[in-house]
């Protein structure tokens, strides 16, 4: 499985050099700037898992950066946490109605910020806690290595699974060759892009059990997404 991805958007850089620093210690995957239009850059080229988004930031306001992504569909149901000086009721009320999942009041502290982050976490990517991933009628216990489709067994090589078990953490969520790859095999890799259609279609193979739907969607020019529902 692939690091979480955390995007960090502050331009305070001391307390995001910190903050970088704690989350990679924590097996975070971390993208870091102070800049709003960068931030969307980001958000759109490496799809994060969560961000940290301060209010007060260079370019694009740290508040239309979040209208923003809760209007891509990409990043839609992407966890946010807004991170701000301000701290107002309106503002809270503010940065909550524009899509914002919880709101952090400067001074605060990391292990504050990390125990959220966690339980936000938790609740977006299950295996991160230990827990088994369910999705339709696929079950996946990461640690018994075991899946089942309607409660009949399917035997994955290791690629599969853990390709499986990215899906499954991120059910709906359509993934370009690039992003699985990056994922499932990990950013240094030297494999193809055209190997990751390869195992797409063993998955497929093992999953789609006679008389029953594929749930892999193949995107047109975009890439694949297990159906959710």
């Amino acid at each position: 499985m692939g690091k979480p991805k955390l995007l960090l958007v502050e331009d305070d850089s001391a307390l995001a050099e910190l903050l970088e620093f704690r989350f990679q210690n924590e097996g975070y995957e971390v993208f870091c700037t102070g800049n709003g239009d960068e931030a969307l850059l980001l958000s759109s080229e490496h799809q994060p898992d969560l961000v940290l988004l301060d209010w007060m930031i260079e370019g694009t306001s740290g508040i239309e950066v979040c209208r923003r992504m809760r209007r891509d569909k990409a990043t839609a149901n992407v966890p946010i946490i807004m991170l701000t000086a301000r701290d107002t009721e309106d503002d809270r009320v503010r940065g909550l109605d524009i899509g914002a999942d919880d709101y952090v009041s400067k001074p605060f502290s990391p292990r504050e910020l990390m125990a959220r982050v966690s339980s936000i976490m938790r609740r977006v990517r299950p295996a991160l806690a230990g827990e088994i991933l369910t999705v339709r009628d696929l079950v996946l216990d990461a640690g018994a290595h075991r899946v089942t489709r309607a409660g009949q067994a399917i035997n994955l090589g290791p690629t599969e699974f853990r390709l499986l078990r990215h899906f499954m953490e991120n059910p709906t969520r359509v993934f370009s060759r690039g992003q699985l790859l990056d994922a499932v095999w990990g950013n240094d890799s030297d494999i193809e892009l055209r190997t990751v259609d390869v195992h797409i279609r063993r998955l497929r193979k093992a999953i789609n059990l006679p008389g029953m739907d594929d749930p892999i969607r193949t995107v047109r020019s975009a890439g694949y997404a297990l159906d959710g529902g």
